[in-house]
């Protein structure tokens, strides 16, 4: 079993329900003892847009490999509406990203992890480090609470209750 962790967002439609549906998909899944974080609510990041986003993370365990997690996450996506565009970021249904797998370094075309840009990204580091505050990334050797001390991303614009 390999340790997953699972970035999911959403800034169209019923964002909240759309996190959800992608949970119980998840669930019911080849994954395990998954972990949940709150949602936090965020500016878009990398496009403008007068959407916000809903966001949170996952973390569970798998026996899928890592290009199998990537094949089932472009799946959910699809089954919710996800239509990907070229040419940058922009507004989405939901996008789900696999921010590590386990300590492997994977870098190819369809598929790096950890996620290149998880220690840019507030919006994963916080809901992280509420669920799984020892991760370490495995080409830093830094713990989550140090990406998270170094981000200097803009702050969350709050938690999701639902």
């Amino acid at each position: 079993m390999a340790e997953v962790g699972i970035g999911m967002g959403s800034n169209l439609g019923d964002k909240a329900q759309l996190l959800q549906d992608a949970l119980y998909i998840i669930g019911n899944k080849p994954f395990e003892n998954i972990r949940v974080s709150q949602i936090v609510e965020t500016e878009p990041w990398g496009f403008s847009s007068g959407n916000t986003f809903y966001n949170l993370v996952v973390v569970a365990e798998t026996t899928l490999s890592p290009e199998a997690v990537l094949a089932e996450l472009l799946s959910i996506e699809n089954s919710l509406g996800r239509q990907r565009k070229t040419g940058g970021y922009s507004d989405r249904t939901i996008d789900l990203d696999v921010l590590f797998y386990g300590s492997a370094c994977i870098r190819n075309d369809h598929l790096e992890v950890p996620h290149p840009r998880l220690h840019l990204r507030r919006f994963v580091l916080e809901p992280l480090q509420e669920i799984l505050p020892f991760w370490v990334h495995p080409e830093s050797g830094k713990k989550v609470s140090e990406l998270l001390d170094a981000c200097i991303d803009r702050p969350l614009l709050g938690k999701v209750m639902l």
